[in-house]
């Protein structure tokens, strides 16, 4: 008997920039999404957390093949800290493990103390987080009432600015690279201070080349599917929009043919290491090769 194919949904492609609202896991977000665009393939590109809103950007089709340079990208966040109480989570949903008085501190000792967490520092990851022990999710282990030791990982804070501060209330901008965890960076600059912090507000408005300026929200989504799909996908953007930070070359058709063979090509005036965003000569995206250390560029995703 022929099998059936049980696939279903459109087959679109392209890349939507979400604006996640607070109280929605990621998936969950990404799952009323997909369904609104009655897409066959969707996925998101790192988590965000629930108590968390703004930018996630989702990949549908062919651009799930790219999430991944997503998952790797610099992020930006604008955020909240609360200065006096630690919680069990790292934000404002755990309960209260430790008071500390911040009535000595002041704004000099404050930005003295961000300071000390620009550039490279080791973060020890939160039980509260996607990651695994053993192949079991740690926040699964965290719920439990279960806790083991995490290796520190070295991260990297590029900026870490000083909006506004008051006696309980750190207002912040941070850009930073991959793994990092805004919650046990407001832990360990609370201790640092000596008072205690945790996460009050978080929103990201940056992941790698993607601002907060074009993210569309769950409201617009629904209106906009009220009156069609084709007003949907009008908000896509282009899958080369997630590596549009690369380097770009264009290929002439017969070097294209060998590459799209998975063959690695040469490309004269090519850049000598790194990855590429490879065209054809008429500006189809072709998708991302890596040079060679002889100097060739291999694939390394592909379009299909």
């Amino acid at each position: 008997m022929p099998r059936r194919n049980r696939t279903k949904g459109r087959n679109i492609t392209g890349v939507l920039l979400l604006d996640k609202p607070l109280g929605l896991t990621s998936n969950e977000a990404l799952q009323q999404v997909k369904s609104l665009y009655q897409a066959r393939k969707a996925g998101h590109t790192g988590s965000l957390d629930k108590a968390a809103s703004g930018l996630l950007p989702l990949c549908f089709g062919e651009a799930t093949k790219f999430s991944g340079f997503l998952l790797n990208a610099d992020k930006h966040y604008h955020t909240v800290f609360q200065l006096g109480a630690q919680t069990s989570t790292g934000d404002a949903e755990g309960e209260v493990v430790f008071r500390g008085a911040t009535g000595n501190l002041s704004q000099r000792r404050v930005a003295q103390t961000l300071a000390a967490f620009h550039g490279a520092i080791m973060q020890v990851p939160p039980m509260f987080s996607a990651l695994k022990h053993k192949g079991e999710r740690l926040y699964k282990l965290a719920h439990q009432g279960l806790e083991v030791e995490r290796e520190p990982r070295e991260i990297t804070i590029h900026n870490i600015d000083l909006l506004d501060y008051r006696e309980t209330r750190l207002e912040l901008d941070i850009r930073c690279s991959k793994g990092t965890y805004i919650r046990t960076l407001a832990e360990d600059i609370g201790k640092e201070l000596g008072c205690g912090a945790h996460v009050q507000a978080l929103r990201r408005i940056g992941v790698g080349p993607y601002t907060a300026a074009n993210m569309v929200t769950l409201a617009t989504l629904e209106h906009t599917a009220a009156a069609g799909v084709p007003g949907l996908d009008e908000l896509l953007l282009d899958i080369d929009s997630v590596v549009r930070d690369m380097p770009a070359v264009h290929l002439i058709e017969a070097v294209a043919f060998y590459l799209c063979q998975g063959q690695p090509v040469t490309v004269p005036q090519a850049p000598t290491q790194g990855l590429l965003r490879i065209y054809r000569e008429d500006q189809r995206f072709l998708g991302v090769g890596e040079v060679l250390p002889d100097g060739r560029v291999a694939p390394k995703r592909l379009v299909s």
